[in-house]
C-alpha cells in the first residue's frame, strides 16, 4: 500500500537549503521515493497551517518512508539543513 510523506517547512536560510536538497534528492530516490507536490504557492480554505511551504512525497509503504527518513543517506540531509529551516513531517498509509 502506498504511503505519503506530508512536510510543512519553513527556510530560514536559503543558500544553506540548498546542500540540504542536494543531499534529499539522491537520498528520496535511493528508496523509491517521489515528491508529488510541493511548493510555497499555497491557498489555506480552513484552519491554521503553521509553515509557508509544504511538500507532499509517495513511497510505496510507510515503512519504506521510515527506511529512507533513517537512512544514513538522510540522516546527511538532515544535519545539512540544520539552521537552514525547520520542518514538520508526518507519515500516513494511502487507502
Amino acid at each position: 500500500m502506498a504511503a505519503y510523506v506530508v512536510i510543512q517547512a519553513e527556510v530560514t536560510d536559503p543558500d544553506k537549503f540548498k546542500q540540504y536538497q542536494e543531499l534529499a534528492g539522491p537520498s528520496l530516490a535511493a528508496f523509491g521515493g517521489k515528491v508529488l507536490s510541493g511548493g510555497s504557492d499555497l491557498e489555506r480554505m480552513e484552519g491554521q497551517w503553521p509553515r509557508p511551504t509544504f511538500v507532499l512525497l509517495e513511497f510505496e509503504s510507510v515503512d519504506k518512508a521510515k527506511a529512507w527518513y533513517a537512512s544514513p543517506e538522510y540522516q546527511k540531509a538532515i544535519a545539512a539543513r540544520s539552521g537552514a529551516a525547520v520542518f514538520d513531517m508526518i507519515a500516513v498509509a494511502g487507502r
